[in-house]
């Protein structure tokens, strides 16, 4: 066994700077620093709960889709970062003064969750339920899930 101790950081390619660090300021995270972004290096940022970001960039591809979740095929890959947040009520609250389209719901459980989008389709999904662990983690084989509506 490897001995884990966090995860480091969230590695997310971006096309444009500017427009990606402006969206993930409004949710808290600061520019820790950008260490050659128009090269391909990333732009570090981080949240007071200690998530850090690494915006890579700039991207190459000129459409907007995100292949991971856009497409019926399935491509292996990341998909998307989750985080916990204490109340989904603020979370609505504070996506809807800033502009930000809640593109998916997701029930199960004691848990619920909204799913966004970042500038370049990059899904974030936010879970809220009580506790250190949420109850849907305990899936049994004969548990069905319902209001399921995972990154349209």
């Amino acid at each position: 066994m490897v001995s884990i101790l966090k995860i480091d950081h969230i590695g997310i390619r971006v096309k444009e700077k500017k427009r990606a660090t402006d969206f993930y300021e409004k949710f808290g995270f600061k520019l820790i620093v950008d260490t050659g972004f128009e090269k391909g290096h990333p732009i570090m940022m981080e949240h007071a709960s200690g998530v850090v970001l690494n915006l890579l960039g700039p991207s190459t591809q000129q459409e907007d889709q995100n292949v991971l979740m856009d497409i019926d095929q399935k491509h292996a890959g990341y998909t998307h970062m989750a985080l916990k947040i204490e109340s989904l009520a603020d979370l609505e609250t504070f996506l809807n003064d800033n502009d930000i389209e809640i593109t998916g719901r997701f029930s199960f459980k004691d848990m619920n969750s909204v799913f966004v989008r970042d500038p370049d389709r990059n899904v974030i999904e936010f879970d809220e339920y009580p506790g250190d662990d949420p109850a849907s983690r305990l899936i049994a084989a004969n548990d069905e899930i319902d209001s399921y509506n995972h990154h349209p």
